[in-house]
């Protein structure tokens, strides 16, 4: 089959991702040195403010590189093997190299560039973070945004994620934080579901209800706040699901009860479609989060996609 002219990476493109090579492998030979200076992975990782996994991966890359074991490792201490200490020699040389380049640039005043790879949530993605990558894009024409939409958690280091955006309040300690914002949810359901069963008034009414949970949760405890603290609720119904998008869709037509992001439902309520259960219980609020591998060593795309989802969200 006849390639396409315009499937053919252009220019742009190709130094995009000859740049991005380039600094990848900086960034692994920064963090070589650093694994020799402090004794450790782990130390390193600590130093550079960087997940374990993170320099694990970029060790590995080091070593695929220069096609030989460089460290000998044990219990107690790391040891250079020969080929690893001409490694350090050639990658301290090559950190030398990069900061002169860095110092011979005005980098502030450079537009930025590059591409950044973003997971999120279906929901969180059509209903929140597409206009802030529109608002973006136009701010920033010189980078390009790579979605990855999906409910699963990623493997950033695998995937090469720059930045997974998820709504929780269970974080991965191995995992670089910050908070965008909150996601604030509500119970409901339709109408004519209510008409069937009745209105419930208290949260133990749910116990005896059609609730439908999201699946990936692993459990079905719903947790409230009110003025009496927190409380937690067994659910249980006859659909589950691994995407709220579903339990939205079956709520709408009648079929039992969700919890559901408020901001996936605000418009169905002020229609009618959809009833508010509960009001004086809120659904416990959940934060929206951006996870990266890295503070240390994050791109200014990145740090500037960081600052603006803080600002549209908060």
């Amino acid at each position: 089959m006849l390639q396409n002219s315009t499937d053919k990476p252009t220019i742009k493109q190709n130094t995009v991702a000859y740049i991005e090579h380039i600094m990848d492998r900086i960034t692994a030979a920064n963090v070589y040195v650093a694994i020799v200076e402090r004794g450790s992975l782990t130390a390193a990782a600590e130093s550079l403010d960087m997940s374990r996994s993170m320099v694990t991966r970029y060790l590995a890359e080091i070593e695929d590189w220069a096609g030989a074991r460089l460290l000998h490792r044990s219990t107690r201490r790391l040891s250079l093997t020969p080929a690893g200490e001409q490694v350090q020699k050639y990658c301290r040389q090559l950190l030398s190299i990069a900061e002169q380049l860095s110092n011979s640039f005005d980098i502030e005043e450079a537009p930025l560039q590059g591409r950044l790879r973003i997971s999120c949530p279906p929901s969180l993605g059509q209903d929140i973070l597409i206009p802030v990558f529109k608002t973006y894009l136009e701010r920033y024409p010189g980078v390009d945004i790579d979605l990855h939409v999906s409910n699963q958690a990623v493997n950033l280091i695998e995937e090469r994620i720059d930045l997974a955006i998820r709504i929780t309040n269970e974080l991965d300690p191995n995992l670089i934080a910050r908070k965008l914002g909150e996601c604030a949810s509500v119970v409901c359901t339709a109408p004519d579901y209510l008409d069937r069963v009745g209105t419930p008034s208290q949260l133990e009414d749910l116990t005896e209800l059609n609730c439908m949970t999201y699946s990936r949760f692993g459990k079905s405890l719903w947790l409230f706040d009110h003025q009496e603290g927190v409380s937690s609720i067994p659910v249980s119904g006859n659909l589950t699901a691994n995407d709220p998008s579903a339990l939205l869709q079956a709520a709408l037509d009648g079929i039992g009860i969700s919890m559901q992001p408020e901001y996936s439902v605000l418009a169905h309520i002020e229609a009618g479609r959809l009833v508010r259960l509960l009001p004086d219980y809120q659904p416990q609020v959940l934060g929206i989060y951006g996870l990266y591998s890295s503070r240390q060593h994050m791109s200014k795309a990145l740090r500037a996609m960081i600052d603006m989802l803080v600002e549209s969200l908060a």
